[in-house]
């Protein structure tokens, strides 16, 4: 018997339901025709309306016309991802709220963090492989392996970023995703100027291009307040723009226009942080000389 979960309007996911509990709900009008469902087999959460065909006849046929409910239970068991906005549910109609600068900063902080996590982590491991073969090596006269090790050790410490960098952003963006985790996390994605999903190349050449930003001296990324589609230098470079998670599908009424709770407690949470290390740096500077008087 297949097991099935919804998504609500607020993409809380529900679940898991028998055919029968799921009519139910859709006959005491608490799903409607464009409700996503999903069960195991589908390879994406699909709308209702197109899955009526499975559930209990006797129920269904009364399932016509309704409105949606809120549900306010929630479950402890949640569906497998499946990919809800993809190439598939391009929608190219209503309104499209672009990004703000602030919802940006935001996604960057994580971004830069996750980025920055993986790249330490890789790095320890690679010292570690590359030093227990430099040492190993070593203690062989002659032999010029060790060299060629610390060589390695220090070629990664500059490219290994720039990899780590460019495989999570290209590789994230071009996803039916369209987002990095920082994006998913403030509710955003990146896409063409015409909505639609990037490819892996274009997604890499967006990533190159914010090289464009520190030549700048971050100017490119503060353009970002300013243009017309809350583009950075590298949107316009490479053609791109980044817009709610719901612009472009069929549900561009749940776009959020604000900056919303995650952003605003990543910028509160960050700047607490950046606070308390600008106040370390002045004690660190003005307790010696406040000591020498």
């Amino acid at each position: 018997m297949p097991i099935w979960y919804y998504a609500d309007a607020l993409r809380q996911r529900h679940g898991p339901f028998t055919a029968e509990e799921l009519a139910q709900r859709l006959q005491r009008s608490e799903l409607n025709a464009d409700t996503l469902v999903w069960r195991d087999g589908l390879p994406q959460w699909q709308p209702l309306r197109e899955r009526l065909a499975e559930l209990p006849d006797a129920l269904a046929g009364t399932a016509t016309d309704f409105a949606y409910v809120a549900v306010a239970d929630s479950s402890p068991y949640a569906a497998p991802a499946a990919a809800i906005a993809s190439d598939e549910r391009y929608v190219a109609q209503g309104e499209v709220i672009d990004a703000g600068f602030w919802k940006r900063t935001a996604a960057l902080l994580i971004d830069s963090m996750v980025v920055g996590f993986v790249y330490y982590m890789a790095l320890i491991a690679a010292v570690i492989v590359l030093g227990i073969g430099a040492a190993a090596a070593g203690s062989r006269q002659g032999s010029g392996l060790g060299d060629v090790a610390t060589f390695g050790i220090g070629m990664l410490v500059y490219l290994l970023y720039p990899l780590v960098s460019a495989l999570y952003y290209a590789g994230f963006e071009s996803s039916t995703r369209q987002a990095t985790l920082g994006k998913m996390a403030i509710g955003i994605k990146v896409t063409g100027l015409d909505g639609r999903r990037l490819s892996l190349g274009r997604a890499l050449g967006r990533w190159a291009a914010t090289l464009l930003n520190y030549l700048t001296l971050m100017i490119g990324f503060l353009m970002a307040a300013f243009t017309q589609r809350k583009q950075g230098l590298h949107d316009l470079a490479a053609g791109t723009r980044v817009v709610d998670r719901w612009a472009y599908t069929a549900h561009p009424d749940w776009q959020v226009r604000g900056l919303g709770t995650a952003a605003k407690v990543v910028l509160i949470l960050f700047g607490i942080l950046y606070g308390l290390a600008l106040l370390g740096i002045l004690a660190a500077i003005l307790i010696p000389l406040a000591t020498q008087n």
